[in-house]
């Protein structure tokens, strides 16, 4: 079978090479998954870096957590899964449910374990689920990192109510999932952007308030514009050290801030002022488990959703998906067909 293996810390175009190897038999317990498609996040960028907390430079490994393929052979004791399914990888192969312990983090897809970019690929029956039936494989693949975050965030964590506001930030694949799935609750959507065609789009898709960063520097002021000063009832919270703190401003009295990534960089500092005067609560997100990717994918196939693939590439062009990702130029999700 064909698999792309990473060497992390390499630049992008020697780190990711196309190999052949040995397509794996299912055991007890296990599944047998013909990948037809996976997706990219930015994690899988710091990963490339080798700078993601229990990959090592000096291993070598199948990158990306989300894919999704059809079962083509289980091994025995395997109650959950038939030949023919079609299914998606849980992002923490062993987070089944409850609350998210150390342990699981040696779990993750891509990470802690080998991922999904690969032909064929063994998983425990319980590390699986179903895709809905109005999806296709490319679709279904960008759910299980980028979609459940968002999921986690705005109906896990907390309760969105209709008619509550939401803040995302940019036009990345959580942020764009966080839209959509408000919008199905009921909630209006803010944006924020540097692009006035990407914001443009994000209208189109039902936000309700757009704001340009770059245009706008001091966004947090025009997000309280827009909301009669009184601010937002949850920010979706992606940037990282460049942007809490014009997030927690923009949030209203005793609103939520999901604390999700990174992408403006890493602070120690952070002054806690602002969440203790205005009584926020900020809590972390961390994909999700089994239990909620479950429940999500009842929810995406009760709705309708139908996630935003901005590209397409093949798995030869594997290392030019992450050029293109790492580039900043998407909006929605960057898709690799196995």
């Amino acid at each position: 079978m064909k698999t792309i293996q990473l060497h992390p810390g390499k630049p992008l175009q020697k780190a990711l090479e196309l190999r052949e190897t040995d397509t794996p038999v299912p055991g007890d317990g296990q599944v047998l998954v013909r990948m037809h498609a996976a997706s990219l996040n930015f994690r899988d960028l710091i990963v490339a870096q080798g700078a993601y907390p229990g990959t090592s430079k000096e291993r070598r490994l199948i990158p990306l957590s989300d894919g999704a393929g059809e079962v083509v052979a289980i091994g025995n004791d395997v109650t959950r899964w038939q030949p023919g399914d079609r299914v998606v990888a849980s992002f923490f192969q062993d987070w089944l449910d409850g609350r998210f312990q150390p342990a699981h983090m040696q779990s993750a897809l891509g990470g802690g374990v080998d991922g999904v970019l690969a032909e064929y690929r063994l998983f425990a029956q319980t590390g699986l689920a179903r895709i809905p039936a109005h999806l296709s494989f490319e679709q279904a693949a960008t759910l299980p990192c980028a979609a459940l975050t968002a999921w986690h965030a705005l109906f896990e964590r907390a309760a969105l109510l209709p008619g509550e506001t939401v803040l995302v930030l940019g036009t990345g694949g959580v942020s764009m999932f966080a839209l959509q799935l408000a919008q199905l609750a009921g909630a209006k959507v803010i944006a924020t952007s540097s692009s006035d065609d990407k914001l443009k789009r994000v209208a189109e898709l039902g936000a309700t308030g757009l704001v340009n960063y770059r245009k706008q520097p001091e966004w947090d002021k025009a997000v309280l514009d827009l909301t009669n000063g009184h601010g937002v009832d949850q920010v979706i919270e992606v940037g990282g050290a460049g942007t809490f703190p014009r997030s927690l401003a923009a949030a209203r009295t005793g609103g939520r801030v999901s604390l999700i990534g990174r992408l403006t960089g890493i602070e120690d500092r952070i002054d806690p002022r602002p969440i203790m005067a205005k009584g926020l609560t900020v809590y972390g997100i961390y994909v999700g488990s089994v239990a909620m990717l479950e429940r999500m994918m009842r929810g995406i196939e009760a709705s309708g959703l139908v996630p935003i693939i901005d590209r397409r590439f093949t798995i030869e062009q594997t290392s030019d998906a992450y050029v293109y990702l790492e580039s900043g130029k998407h909006f929605g999700k960057v898709v690799i067909s196995i």
